[in-house]
């Protein structure tokens, strides 16, 4: 059984890996580690998909990454958002699961060297009840989870996703083609998905 109680001495003196996450990404993210959950989330068309694969391409650096696309699924779409980040430099490391069910994606991280970090787009299409994503990140406590979720005006889109916003170790509203994090781990930052939609998304914005 393992242990719950850790005296505070032996707390003090545990040493957790952060990943080194380096320019934009640290000023955003700061230096997280690969255990728990994240959740990204926002509206149509306001580049949260684009910016789970840029995440996705530079997590590659520090582990293998599964990216389930539950929504899209290997389409004509998804393959046009992938292309637009160009994974060739990491394609070794990264592995597209296309609308991998949840209990096969439990079966298939059981497995050895299965991936460290896990992107699902988007729980909306999981069918989970929030005690599964509990169970679903305490059994694998040594993988990362980050979750893709629709938005309801600023706030994820129903009940599961709003208090897995309130779990999650880094949370990312996303808005005209910009990430705007809030990390337990640091960084804060905007960041900046697509320099020409930004651009145009504000200016339209200012002119209505």
């Amino acid at each position: 059984m393992k242990q719950r109680a850790i005296p505070i001495s032996q707390l003090s003196k545990q040493r957790f890996r952060g990943l080194e996450f380096e320019g934009p990404w640290a000023d955003a993210l700061g230096q997280p580690e690969i255990t728990g959950a994240w959740l990204i989330w926002g509206n149509s068309g306001n580049g949260k998909t684009r910016f789970a694969l840029q995440l996705a391409k530079y997590m590659c650096r520090f582990g293998r990454v599964a990216y389930n696309s539950l929504e899209e699924g290997a389409s004509l779409s998804f393959q046009r958002a992938v292309d637009a980040v160009d994974f060739t430099p990491v394609s070794r490391r990264m592995i597209v699961l296309d609308k991998e069910p949840v209990h096969e994606l439990i079966a298939r991280l059981k497995r050895q060297k299965s991936p460290d970090i896990i992107i699902i787009d988007s729980v909306q299409y999981t069918g989970l009840k929030y005690q599964d994503y509990i169970s679903l990140r305490d059994t694998f406590r040594r993988k990362l989870f980050i979750l893709v979720s629709h938005a309801d005006g600023k706030l994820p889109e129903g009940r599961v996703a709003k208090s897995i916003r309130y779990d999650a170790m880094v949370k990312v509203w996303v808005e005209g083609y910009v990430a705007y994090p809030v990390s337990r781990y640091g960084g804060g930052q905007p960041y900046v998905i697509w320099e020409e939609g930004s651009q145009q998304f504000y200016q339209n914005t200012e002119q209505q």
